[in-house]
C-alpha cells in the first residue's frame, strides 16, 4: 500500500533526518529538495529511497557532512574541481555555480569534479543550467555494476548522460544500461521477486528476471549491447579519465561500506545567444519537437512523446496529489527516522 505524501513535508522530513546527522542545515536542503525534485518527476529510483543510504554514508564516515571541495584550476572555459569526498549535491551546486558564470563569460563551460559522490538525478544539475538559458550537458561515472559488452565482471556504473535546454520542451535523462540501478533495489526494497526483462543479468551474464540473482553477485544489462558500453566508457573517460580521479572498478558506492565512493562528475554548459537568439532557438526547439510529434503513432500507442513529457505530466500529477512512497520504501525511510529521533 503506497503512502502519499506532498512535496513540502516529504523534503522537510528528509531534511530533518539529515540535520539530526549533523549535516549542515543548507546542505540538508539542498539534498532533500533534489531527491523530492526526482520523486515528482517519476524518477523515484533518484528520490527519497536514497536518503537511508546517504545517511549510513555518512554515519559509518565514508562521506564527510562538511567538506566543501576547492578549485584545482581554472584556465578559460576549464575548470577543475576536487570534492574531497564531500556530499554530491553540495559538490554539484558549487560546479553548476562556476560553469554557468564561466559560459556567460567564454560562451562555453566544463567543469570536471572528483573524489566526489552521488549527486541525485542528473537531471536537477543540467536544469541549473536551462534555467539561467544556456544549454546543460550533464554526466558522470558510477559505481561498477556493469559489464562491458561480452564480458561477465562489472566494469562500468550506469554513468547517466542528461541534456537540458530552455523553454522546458526537451530534457533528456538516461542511464547507459537499460534501467537505473536503483529501479531494482526498489524492487527489492519493495519485496518484489522478479523484474521485467532486459534488465539484468546473472553472475554468469545470462539475463534473468529474478531480483535476488540480478542483486546477488548480478549484472545490470548495458544498454543497447555494445552502444551502451560505448556511452559508458564515454561518460567515465570524460569524468574520471579527464579530471584525474577513480575510474571503473576504482570506485565505492553508496551500499558499500567501509570506503569513499569516489565518484566523477562533469557540468557542461554553452551560452546559446553566442550562436543564436535564444528566442529564436526556443522557437526552433518548438518547430521540431512538432515535427517528431507529428509522427503517427504505431500500434499500441496514443501519441509520440519527446525526452521529458512524461516526467513533466507526472511533475503537475504530482504537485497536485502528492506523492505515492511504496510501503518499502517508506517503511526505511521511517525506521531511519525514528532510529534518528525524528519524528514522522
Amino acid at each position: 500500500m503506497n503512502v502519499l505524501i506532498r512535496a513540502e513535508a516529504l523534503s522537510g522530513f528528509g531534511e530533518a533526518i539529515l540535520k539530526a546527522v549533523n549535516v549542515p542545515e543548507s546542505t540538508a536542503r539542498l539534498v532533500a529538495t533534489s531527491l523530492v525534485a526526482a520523486n515528482l518527476r517519476g524518477v523515484d529510483s533518484h528520490g527519497m529511497q536514497l536518503l537511508p543510504f546517504y545517511v549510513e554514508q555518512l554515519e559509518a564516515g565514508d562521506m564527510s557532512k562538511t567538506a566543501g571541495g576547492r578549485v584545482v584550476s581554472e584556465l578559460g572555459s576549464c575548470l577543475l574541481y576536487d570534492a574531497e569526498n564531500g556530499i554530491g549535491q553540495a559538490v554539484a551546486e558549487t560546479c553548476c555555480a562556476h560553469g554557468v558564470r564561466i559560459a556567460r563569460e567564454q560562451g562555453m563551460s566544463m567543469v570536471v569534479a572528483r573524489e566526489s559522490n552521488h549527486f541525485g538525478a542528473a537531471a536537477f544539475w543540467a536544469q541549473k543550467y536551462s534555467s539561467q538559458g544556456l544549454i546543460g550537458i550533464v554526466m558522470c561515472n558510477a559505481s561498477p555494476m556493469v559489464p562491458p559488452w561480452q564480458g561477465k565482471k562489472p566494469r562500468f556504473g550506469t554513468n547517466p548522460i542528461c541534456m537540458s535546454i530552455p523553454g522546458g520542451r526537451w530534457l533528456l535523462d538516461m542511464a547507459t544500461t537499460t534501467v537505473a540501478a536503483g529501479k531494482i533495489y526498489k524492487a527489492m526494497i519493495n519485496g518484489q521477486e522478479t523484474i521485467p526483462p532486459g534488465w539484468a543479468m546473472d553472475s554468469e551474464g545470462v539475463p534473468t528476471t529474478s531480483v535476488a540473482a540480478a542483486l546477488n553477485g548480478g549484472l545490470v544489462s548495458p544498454l543497447g549491447g555494445y552502444k551502451g558500453s560505448g556511452l559508458a566508457m564515454l561518460a567515465e573517460i570524460l569524468c574520471a579519465v579527464l579530471g584525474g580521479g577513480a575510474m571503473s572498478t576504482e570506485l565505492g558506492g553508496i551500499r558499500i561500506r567501509g570506503r569513499a565512493m569516489r565518484v566523477s562528475q562533469m557540468f557542461l554548459g554553452i551560452d546559446i545567444v553566442r550562436f543564436l537568439p535564444l528566442e529564436e532557438f526556443s522557437a526552433r526547439v518548438k518547430r521540431l519537437v512538432e515535427v517528431v510529434k507529428s509522427a503517427p503513432p504505431a500500434q499500441g500507442y496514443d501519441e509520440v512523446l519527446v525526452a521529458g513529457e512524461p516526467e513533466w505530466r507526472m511533475e503537475e500529477e504530482r504537485r497536485a496529489n502528492g506523492i505515492p512512497l511504496e510501503e518499502g520504501v517508506w517503511k526505511t525511510l521511517s525506521d531511519t527516522a525514528s532510529r534518528l529521533g525524528v519524528p514522522w
